[in-house]
């Protein structure tokens, strides 16, 4: 009889994917008639305490470095070789910062399964020429010709690693195929709601971290409870419309699924953009300087994205009608200072547009 089970392969083993694996590893046990048991993990190698981090995870079944704390599944097998890893997989789950996404596919290509299927929780974009931007999903289908769906939601990891109830969104348009992804990735404590509004999805999950260095910002100046929300809201409203003008067709109820609005709140109280851009304006010290030294080797997604969303909205000429997008490139890269963030989203056309209506009511 032809195989009918699932392989995986989760792509990447920092602390989102060592959480995921988490999940998955346990998972694929519950519905042993769907999965294989065994979960390769790609992991980059490194040396923690004179040993190699896979050999620490396959014999401890802990990171140490990334999630320690919490034991992953024992069917977890960490891989140093990311085409061993993958080689004979039947869903991908790539968890990688998105700088590192072209590289990994160029290495990938050709030595896949041509069958397999693809699970994106990357958040960010490629930057492509540096005058538009793909989404990760597309990238990673161009690169490895394999149909990719996304997964975005207010998912901090190390609560999901703790199992603290929390909810998720799926993106995919494959109706076939998006119970077995719930299945794979749904517990009683991660409910996963599967939409077909891949795009939106995927793009929410980019641009909160945007918003969550602004909120960040207003943290380290000591703003306050009103004028965090105040960014919150404005950033929302320019979530809406930069999927509107470069994703056209987007359902509005999106942004209130895990992957919009709540992804945002969590991401702007909790997150590591939020925290290290607070640390960016209290002790001066640059971006880089800060991810060295807080992050312990995990990438801030966040500055990023600005940059790359920045190229985009210039070569539209559009970067007045985003100025919290650009107020947070600009901050980023020390062109304002972050005393600066209110100056510049004072007159929001979110505002403006609303003194209109009230005129034209008048």
């Amino acid at each position: 009889m032809p195989r009918t089970k699932k392989r995986i392969c989760i792509v990447g083993s920092g602390n989102w994917g060592s959480a995921i694996a988490k999940i998955i590893g346990a998972n694929v046990v519950k519905f042993n008639n769907k999965f294989e048991e065994r979960v390769t993990m790609y992991v980059y190698e490194e040396i923690i305490n004179n040993a190699k981090l896979t050999d620490i995870i396959n014999e401890l079944h802990e990171n140490i470095k990334y999630l320690p704390g919490h034991k992953l599944p024992e069917n977890i097998v960490a891989v140093p070789d990311v085409v061993e890893a993958a080689k004979d997989a039947d869903i991908l789950v790539f968890v990688i910062p998105h700088q590192f996404i072209r590289t990994l596919c160029a290495t990938l290509l050709g030595k896949i399964k041509p069958t397999a299927v693809g699970l994106s929780l990357i958040k960010g974009f490629d930057s492509g020429d540096g005058t538009s931007i793909k989404l990760i999903s597309k990238v990673i289908e161009e690169n490895l010709k394999i149909p990719c769906y996304v997964l975005m939601g207010a998912n901090l990891a190390n609560e999901v690693a703790e199992e603290k109830f929390c909810e998720t969104t799926i993106g995919c348009k494959d109706k076939r195929l998006a119970p077995l992804m719930r299945d794979m990735i749904q517990t009683l404590n991660f409910r996963v709601v599967v939409v077909d509004d891949c795009e939106a999805v995927e793009v929410c999950g980019a641009l909160k971290n945007i918003v969550a260095c602004a909120a960040g910002f207003v943290d380290g100046l000591g703003l306050g409870d009103n004028t965090k929300a105040a960014v919150i809201r404005l950033g929302l409203m320019e979530m809406v419309k930069f999927v509107d003008t470069f994703y056209g067709g987007a359902k509005l109820s999106t942004f209130f699924e895990s992957c919009g609005v709540a992804d945002l709140i969590t991401t702007c109280y909790g997150g590591r953009n939020r925290r290290v851009c607070e640390q960016f304006v209290k002790t001066g010290k640059t971006i880089k300087e800060l991810e060295d030294e807080l992050l312990s080797g995990q990438k801030l997604q966040g500055p990023a994205t600005a940059d790359e969303v920045n190229g985009m909205l210039k070569a539209k000429n559009i970067t007045d009608k985003f100025p919290l997008f650009t107020a947070v490139h600009r901050i980023c890269n020390r062109e304002l200072k972050a005393a600066d963030l209110i100056d510049q989203i004072r007159n929001h056309p979110e505002h403006v547009m609303r003194m209109e209506v009230i005129e034209d009511e008048d």
